[in-house]
C-alpha cells in the first residue's frame, strides 16, 4: 500500500470535455503510472471522485508495450479507460480532448498531430484559436467497417427496432427511431440480439431524423452509461444514415456530410471519398489539480 501511495503521489490531473463528454486526463509521459479498473472508476466517480465519462492517460507510445509498434507514426498514445475501469478500444470525443491537451501543454504544435490508440493510429487537426475561443479540432476516424450480421435487433420497454452494425474501431449497433424517448433512461445496457454480434459487448445509438442531413442521436456507451456525446458514436450514425439515404461517398464520389446533434452539442461528420469519416468539434480543458494518493487507494 506504501508503495502504491509512494507512485501516485502528487499525481495530476486535468478535466476536459468535447461536447459535454467530459475526461479526466492524467499526464504520465513515461508510462510509470499504473491506475487498475478501481482507482480509475474512483477517480471517475460524480459524486466521490473528480467525475468523468472516461479516462485519458497521456503517455509516449514508444513506453507502452501495447502499442509500441506505433511509435514510429505518433509520439503519444491515449490510454483510454471506460469510468467503471474497462478499457475501451477508441473514443472519439476523447481523441478531440486529447489532441487539445497536448497543444496546451506544448507537447504538440497545433495543426495536424498523430495519435496512436488501440485501434491505431488518428491523426487530428487543432484549428487556431479564434475571438470566440479555442478552435474546433478535426479527427479522421479511419473507415467505418459494416461487418453485419443482419438481423441485429436492439430492444427497450417492450419496443424493438433494427440496427445496423457498424465498427469504427469500436463496436456499435444503431437503431432509427421515431421519438429518442423510445430509448428510456438508458442507465442500463439496452438488450441487443444476437448476443454473439458483440462479444465485447456494444455501444448503443437511437437515431432520430432533424431535416436533410441532419440527425440527433442518444447513446448507451458500454462501460460508461448515457453519456452525453459519444464522437465514434455520431461516426457510426452518420454512416448508417448515409447508407439508410442511399449514399456512398465511395460509389458516388462525392463526400457526404451529416450534422449530428447529442445532448452534448452538434458534430459535423464527414465520409470522404476513400472511405475516411473525419469529425469535427469543440473540445475544452477546464481545469487542473492534483490527487490525493491516500484518497485513491482508500
Amino acid at each position: 500500500m506504501g508503495q502504491v501511495n509512494e507512485m501516485l503521489k502528487g499525481l495530476r490531473f486535468l478535466k476536459g470535455h468535447g461536447t459535454e463528454n467530459d475526461f479526466v486526463i492524467v499526464p504520465d509521459p513515461d508510462g510509470r503510472i499504473d491506475l487498475g479498473p478501481a482507482q480509475v472508476a474512483r477517480l471517475c466517480d460524480r459524486r466521490a471522485g473528480i467525475g468523468g465519462d472516461g479516462l485519458l492517460r497521456v503517455v509516449r507510445t514508444a513506453v507502452h508495450p501495447e502499442v509500441r509498434h506505433l511509435a514510429a507514426e505518433a509520439e503519444w498514445f491515449m490510454d483510454y479507460r471506460n469510468s467503471d475501469g474497462s478499457i475501451a478500444e477508441m473514443c472519439g470525443n476523447g481523441v478531440r480532448v486529447f489532441a487539445r491537451y497536448l497543444v496546451l501543454a506544448g507537447l504538440a504544435r497545433g495543426g495536424e498531430l498523430a495519435i496512436a490508440t488501440r485501434a491505431g493510429v488518428r491523426q487530428a487537426r487543432v484549428a487556431p484559436d479564434g475571438p470566440r475561443g479555442p478552435g474546433a479540432v478535426t479527427v479522421r476516424m479511419g473507415r467505418a467497417e459494416l461487418p453485419g450480421p443482419d438481423g441485429i435487433e436492439v430492444a427497450v420497454g417492450g419496443r424493438s427496432w433494427p440496427a445496423l452494425n457498424v465498427n469504427m474501431g469500436n463496436p456499435h449497433a444503431v437503431a432509427f427511431v421515431a421519438d429518442l424517448a423510445h430509448a428510456g433512461d438508458l442507465l442500463t445496457a439496452p438488450p441487443v440480439t444476437p448476443a454473439e454480434a458483440y462479444p465485447s459487448g456494444v455501444n448503443v445509438e437511437f437515431v432520430v431524423d432533424r431535416g436533410p442531413g441532419h440527425v440527433a442521436m442518444r447513446v448507451h456507451e458500454r462501460g460508461s452509461g448515457e453519456t452525453r456525446s459519444c464522437g465514434t458514436g455520431a461516426c457510426a450514425v452518420m454512416v448508417a444514415a448515409a447508407r439508410r439515404d442511399g449514399l456512398d461517398p465511395a460509389a458516388t464520389g462525392k463526400p457526404a456530410s451529416y450534422l449530428v446533434d447529442l445532448p452534448g452539442g452538434r458534430l459535423e461528420i464527414t465520409e470522404l471519398v476513400d472511405g475516411t469519416v473525419e469529425m469535427t468539434g469543440p473540445a475544452v480543458i477546464l481545469a487542473e489539480g492534483v490527487v490525493d494518493a491516500d484518497w485513491l487507494v482508500g
